[in-house]
């Protein structure tokens, strides 16, 4: 659960794939910091329905009907859009050439780059349109596009999704040199290895361990060898720096990519 460690007061932030993982402790922080919060998912959300300052909209990030009626909807709401969190986001284990010869299903195809496409690029870029323009007339605002580790420095048998997460953190460049002459802010922040969340099931498990040749049953890592801080990343970590970033005491933030990974890097 969100803790309260800086005002947000009376700040409209929308949160994508709000509903769970990542996205449901950034809900709870926010709220927890003041923030007026809108959870856009095709999930159901109803742990805050009792709040007036929380609303659940349903949004396919995938379609631009739904992602601009999800807007509307928020405006009409709250009145206006002080931030976006570009969190909703899927990822399906896969190799280039299924060189153990074992199961052609784990090779890249055209469902697996659509289905990761979609969600991963299209989605952000709809949002972040949709937002943007509101952004405009207000001359304020702030995106925060979540990105991944892996978009900075590939990763092995996850090829299609490191893709889609490097496309994330050019637009994210790009859009700050596009808006900051209205006063928005856009950044990104690369989690690494965090806590388990829904893209930790035990069929992501099993694929991940299947494309990386290893036992689904023993895929335990000595995370002592591969992060320096020698543990994984909290949700709540990732959460606290989120509101930060969509906070007024980073008003000078912009263009850059924030990695949340314990100093894991390939050096």
């Amino acid at each position: 659960m969100g803790k309260k460690w800086m005002d947000l007061d009376g700040k409209v932030i929308i949160v994508t794939g709000g509903s769970m993982g990542i996205g449901a402790h950034i809900v709870d922080t926010l709220v927890a910091c003041n923030a007026k919060v809108a959870i856009a998912d095709l999930s159901p959300c109803d742990k805050y329905e009792d709040n007036e300052n929380v609303i659940y909209v349903p949004c396919n990030v995938t379609k631009l009907e739904s992602v601009e009626d999800m807007v509307k909807t928020v405006v009409d709401t709250f009145g206006r859009v002080d931030g976006l969190v570009n969190n909703a986001g899927v990822n399906r284990p896969r190799m280039l050439v299924d060189y153990y010869n074992g199961n052609p299903y784990y090779e890249n195809d055209e469902d697996d780059f659509y289905f990761m496409v979609d969600v991963n690029m299209k989605g952000v870029m709809f949002c972040a349109q949709a937002v943007a323009r509101v952004m405009i007339e207000q001359k304020s605002g702030v995106i925060v596009n979540m990105t991944s580790e892996a978009g900075m420095e590939g990763s092995k048998c996850q090829n299609i999704y490191s893709a889609t997460k490097g496309a994330v953190n050019s637009f994210t460049l790009s859009w700050a040199k596009e808006l900051g002459q209205f006063n928005i802010r856009v950044v990104a922040v690369a989690p690494g290895i965090n806590e388990p969340t829904p893209m930790g099931n035990p069929e992501h498990v099993k694929e991940l361990a299947y494309t990386r040749g290893q036992d689904a049953n023993n895929v335990a890592t000595d995370y002592q060898k591969i992060i320096p801080l020698g543990r994984v990343g909290l949700l709540d970590e990732i959460a606290d720096h989120v509101a930060y970033l969509l906070s007024d005491h980073a008003s000078y933030i912009t263009g850059t990519i924030s990695n949340i990974t314990g100093g894991k890097s390939r050096g």
